[in-house]
């Protein structure tokens, strides 16, 4: 991506004969400058800033000199725009250059140079800076000096002792306040135009319920957000001063997190995703994806996570810092203060937020963050994001139009794109699931409680050797019956011998796997110490087979505001099992439904017969 001389150059729209081929010849040149995917993420915030002008042709360039340069060419052929390569973009003139990093020989930029941050402000220290060819100007320091702020020093702000850019862009005036303490030499070239980010952000909150239910977040769950950015300080690095938490803060979460109760998602910075790769990450989180955990994609819906969350687990990364600033609960799972300007927002968040203890109960301290919550607790964070929230996209349009020389569109208001609604991924578990079920009669209508827990090896057991219920009533597994759930689709084929209760999910009409009353028949066929077999097809709604031949449609009652039931249907089924192990038979089921409790939820769940058709050897039917 560096540019070298087997990179052919565009003809078209620039280049030496571009005149020739070109169908609109007057247009302004807008140049996008990559440095990495994390960098990339801000300038796609403010890519629509020009959209619909018929006389701005933009173009973009990676300037090849980030470590982190893997996803880059994918995602700049997903973006569509013209890609220049770093040495052709040296030598074309442009109108102006927009970029949200320091990095590369940006000094060679035929054009005004405009930077933004790609974060929340400028926090952290680097030692180095990553400017490819460039020799900052950087003085002197001695070996007993802290690291330069990134962004703010004259490391990265002066080239031959002048401002490197037209426009340092910031959103708050505190960091104009540091700018000028840093580096007096560019606080001339500070322009204060907010955040976009956070401004999508902000227009996106109302939707937090579609984004809660696009991750399949049941009302009465509470979403667990956990996030890291990158190095080896952060929550997903392994740096021996902080203590490599992560190992076992994930299965600890899958076995102490009820599954009905908790629904938990991975934000990580795209510099862990790219930096070790998309597969070895996964590879890593295998077994916290198998017990539920959500893998939140590091472009486009990180955000719309955060929205939806009750708490996050995080560090000294701005999503964190995003996190606390629209309220939501924080517990710090790694903050390497020595990373950080000690005058920077991000380590006054540091100091504020309460950190999360890695030895105790992980839903009792959950639980706390969330219940015991001051939504005015990090005002100052939120105040110190942007000085004109909502503003951004105004104050950054006549910012670059000014540097162009352009008047602005006419009659358009300057727009962000809002941000798109994530697909619908509920969890699908495919560790084993150990259930914790209960049958009560209280008041003479008979419910039954069902506390589902991941039962992966090295789980953390509670009293009994069963994973904790945690019950809201304060009760303890005295008492509870147990079974065991496991999704056909386990790696470990053993455990679907010792499986009380099969589990699969697909269309019902899906032809590899259905329909139902096969699937469900063929399942109790092959498995002979399988109680139960149950195929989930939708949102509340699943169809089982037990043992005794009866096949059955669980459908959960809609909720008050008619949308679906969104806890899992393998809790239902769970419960199903329970009720009939407990003495209560199909027929009583069917005449009134369940009741079904997680938490502190009930869901109403009919029962009804479906026309089995089929022969099973060994099963009755």
């Amino acid at each position: 991506m560096r540019g070298t001389s087997t990179e052919a150059p565009l003809r078209v729209p620039v280049g030496d004969d571009a005149h020739r081929w070109v169908t609109r010849a007057a247009c302004r040149r807008v140049l996008f400058v990559v440095h990495n995917v994390t960098s990339a993420t801000r300038l796609l915030d403010v890519l629509p800033l020009f959209r619909d002008d018929l006389r701005v042709q933009l173009l973009v360039t990676c300037t090849g000199s980030s470590p982190f340069l893997a996803g880059v060419p994918e995602l700049l052929a997903s973006v569509g725009l013209p890609v220049l390569p770093w040495e052709q973009a040296k030598e074309t003139p442009v109108d102006l250059a927009v970029s949200a990093s320091y990095g590369g020989e940006l000094e060679l930029i035929r054009g005004d140079l405009a930077v933004l941050s790609h974060g929340v402000g400028y926090n952290k220290r680097l030692a180095t800076p990553d400017t490819g060819h460039r020799t900052p100007d950087t003085g002197h320091r001695t070996p007993a000096a802290p690291a330069p702020v990134f962004g703010l020093s004259p490391d990265w702000l002066l080239h031959d002792g002048r401002p490197l850019a037209a426009a340092t862009v910031l959103s708050h005036p505190e960091q104009l306040d540091r700018l000028r303490a840093a580096c007096p030499e560019a606080a001339g070239t500070a322009v204060l135009a907010g955040d976009p980010c956070y401004d999508r952000i902000l227009a996106a909150l109302p939707h937090r319920d579609r984004f809660r239910r696009a991750l399949g977040v049941a009302p009465g769950q509470r979403l667990v957000v956990v996030n890291s950015t990158w190095s080896p300080g952060s929550l997903f690095g392994d740096d021996d001063s902080e203590g490599d938490l992560l190992p076992s803060l994930l299965p600890r979460l899958a076995a102490e997190l009820p599954a009905d109760e908790y629904r938990t998602a991975a934000v990580l910075h795209p510099n862990i995703w790219h930096g070790h790769g998309p597969g070895q990450i996964r590879a890593w989180l295998d077994r916290a994806r198998r017990a539920g955990l959500a893998l939140v994609d590091p472009l486009e819906d990180w955000r719309q996570a955060l929205i939806a969350a009750d708490c996050v687990i995080g560090d000294h990364g701005s999503v964190t810092y995003y996190a606390a600033a629209i309220g939501r609960p924080v517990l710090l799972g790694a903050f390497p203060g020595g990373a950080l300007d000690p005058d920077s927002p991000v380590a006054a968040l540091g100091r504020a937020a309460p950190r999360l203890r890695p030895y105790d109960g992980l839903r009792a301290q959950v639980d706390r963050a969330v219940d015991r919550h001051d939504p005015g607790r990090f005002r100052a964070q939120a105040e110190h994001v942007s000085s004109a929230p909502g503003r951004s996209a105004a104050l950054l349009r006549r910012a670059f139009y000014g540097l162009i020389g352009m008047t602005e569109p006419a009659g358009r208001p300057a727009l962000l794109d809002p941000l798109r609604l994530p697909s619908y991924a509920p969890a699908e578990r495919t560790a084993p699931v150990r259930v914790l079920s209960r049958l009560t009669d209280a008041s003479g209508a008979p419910e039954i409680a069902v506390v589902r827990c991941t039962a992966d090896d090295g789980v953390h057991d509670g009293p009994d050797g069963l994973p904790d219920s945690g019950g809201s009533d304060g009760s303890d597994d005295i008492g509870w019956d147990a079974h065991t759930s496991v999704h056909e689709d386990t790696p470990d084929p053993g455990r679907l011998r010792v499986a009380d209760v099969i589990v699969r999910y697909a269309a019902a009409d899906d032809p590899r796997v259905g329909p139902p009353a096969a699937w469900t028949a063929e399942v109790l066929g092959r498995h002979p110490g399988c109680a139960l077999a149950v195929y989930v097809t939708g949102p509340g709604r699943c169809t089982v087979r037990t043992r005794g031949g009866d096949l059955l449609q669980l459908a959960a009652r809609p909720g008050a505001d008619g949308r679906p039931d969104l806890c899992d249907p393998a809790a239902h089924a769970s419960a199903l099992h329970a009720w009939l192990a407990g003495g209560k038979s199909v027929e009583e089921a069917v005449a009134s439904g369940i009741t079904v409790v997680t938490g502190r939820v009930r869901h109403g769940v009919d029962v009804e017969r479906v026309d089995g058709g089929l022969a099973v050897q060994g099963l009755a039917v």
